[in-house]
């Protein structure tokens, strides 16, 4: 590793599969630096993923227990690394930059990191994005989908928040970060979900309000209202929010949308289909699709199943109801890892990456 601490920092992120690629000119390093001090950057570019007490990661490190532990306890307050507390004291772990401690920099989120991170976004040209699995999955729009079929949990944005026991809600940072740098679009901000099976969890958050299950729900039935397309972890069980997104804002539906990654976002199980006879060739489903999957042709609406992400925008919006979703086959749409454990295990795998010095 190199000697200065945001470099080892930054390849120490990277070995997480989630990635955090280099670019040319160095922006992470930048982006790093108004997040960690030099000291915070060094430490932290010890610690792994599995958590581990103070004292462990400060001998790892070469510096006492108890400056690592102030240290570290700092990194915690902000997010920028996992705790957890049991029985035998305070475990520290290593977390992500996306979905992880990106994500937690929201409340200190200004104008000059905002651009720094949308150079970055556009230097490392979506690298983060390209390689499968995809960080989110779409989630479709809670409507019938086709009589007979079975909708899993996972599958479904009001089922993940009506087994929790607690909500909020939070500025989704993806519009707060384009807004700070003068490209804010129109859809509204305070929508990204979060969730827990433990009551009052977000209590005493510092940047999220809390909820009651009821109003969860009804900013996630607004949330389709306005076009938005539901998203979560890309796995089945352990998802602890909704992202509520667009392609002119979201950092990873932008993968699509600017970049021509079409796998950037894992699709649902599900894809649009239309009745032809039925469509009265208004176009609304052509605006509301974020994917570009719909045009219209000879009258009626058709659709580009490559594109389809299957969220179900275009039914809710579909005055004579021609518009509905349909379950693929699981050949064509294989279930997404169990667990986060088992989501990262593949993008180790897709990367080439090992788990052994990290995990």
């Amino acid at each position: 590793m190199a000697s200065d601490p945001y470099r080892r920092l930054a390849e120490r992120v990277d070995q997480i599969p989630n990635g955090f690629p280099s670019t040319e000119s160095g922006i992470e390093l930048k982006l790093l630096a108004k997040m960690f001090s030099p000291e915070e950057a060094r430490l932290a570019s010890y610690m792994k993923l599995r958590p581990e007490p103070a004292v462990t990661i400060a001998d790892r490190a070469g510096v006492t227990g108890e400056a690592a532990l102030q240290h570290l306890g700092a990194m915690a307050m902000k997010g920028l690394i996992g705790i957890a507390r049991r029985e035998e004291g305070k475990l520290f772990s290593l977390r992500p930059f996306v979905v992880g401690f990106y994500e937690a920099w929201l409340p200190r989120m200004d104008q000059e990191f905002a651009s720094l991170f949308e150079q970055y976004l556009k230097e490392s040209r979506g690298a983060l994005l390209r390689t499968g699995p995809s960080v989110h999955r779409v989630l479709p729009v809670d409507l019938p989908i086709d009589t007979e079929i079975e909708i899993f949990p996972y599958e479904s944005a009001t089922s993940m928040l009506s087994g929790a026991k607690s909500w909020g809600v939070r500025d989704c940072i993806c519009r707060v970060q384009k807004s700070l740098i003068g490209e804010a679009c129109e859809h509204p901000v305070e929508n990204c979900l979060v969730f827990s099976p433990v009551e009052n969890a977000f209590e005493s958050a510092e940047d999220v309000r809390s909820l009651s299950k009821e109003e969860a729900l009804a900013i996630l039935e607004e949330a389709e209202e306005a076009g938005l397309v539901h998203s979560s972890g890309n796995y089945r069980t352990g998802n602890s929010y909704i992202c509520n997104c667009c392609t002119c804002s979201c950092g990873v539906m932008r993968g699509i949308a600017e970049l021509g990654i079409q796998t950037a976002v894992a699709r649902s199980a599900f894809r649009a289909v239309v009745d032809v006879q039925e469509c009265l060739g208004c176009g609304r489903c052509v605006n509301r699709c974020q994917f570009g999957a719909l045009s219209l042709r000879d009258g009626a609406a058709e659709i580009d199943s490559e594109r389809c992400a299957g969220c179900g925008l275009c039914v809710t919006t579909c005055p004579p109801g021609a518009m509905r979703l349909t379950r693929l086959s699981e050949e064509d749409a294989p279930k997404p890892p169990r667990t986060i454990h088992h989501w990262m295990r593949d993008k180790a795998e897709a990367r080439g990456i090992t788990l052994e010095d990290i995990a």
